[in-house]
């Protein structure tokens, strides 16, 4: 059974994130770049919105009994056999998934212009993914 308060609450906080990502897009390249905390919230506030995405999937799978989550990577899958996204989202999931594993494991090789490029265009999947968990409250 979906609870959702559980999805409520990351759905707030991923609010809460691309509520501060959206600020920092505000930022040209030179100013992104210049300013440690400019490119490291972005890294850290994506990572997180990610997260919460992650989690979301993880649990709806998990109510409705829909498969087996091995790797981040069989969630969008997962939602995706199942209907509940469409096939273009899940390969735009799994390379934002591909993505948080960079800033999580790669910390030492971060390219920030992919940075800046997924703040300024990646928003908007982050965004897809909360409409599609807003019809399970």
């Amino acid at each position: 059974m979906i609870r959702a308060e559980v999805i409520r609450k990351r759905l707030n906080k991923l609010d809460e994130y691309l509520a501060i990502l959206r600020t920092l897009q505000r930022y040209n390249w030179e100013d992104f770049i210049r300013d440690p905390e400019h490119y490291g919230s972005a890294e850290r506030f994506l990572q997180l919105a990610i997260e919460a995405v992650n989690d979301i999937g993880g649990h709806v799978i998990a109510a409705l009994n829909l498969g087996t989550v091995n790797w981040y990577s069989d969630i969008p899958t997962i939602l995706a056999e199942k209907g509940y996204i469409h096939p273009e989202l899940r390969e735009r999931w799994i390379r934002m998934i591909g993505f948080r594993n960079a800033l999580v494991h790669d910390y030492l090789e971060i390219d920030r212009r992919i940075v800046y490029e997924v703040l300024r265009k990646g928003l908007e999947d982050l965004e897809a993914l909360r409409e599609v968990f807003v019809q399970f409250l």
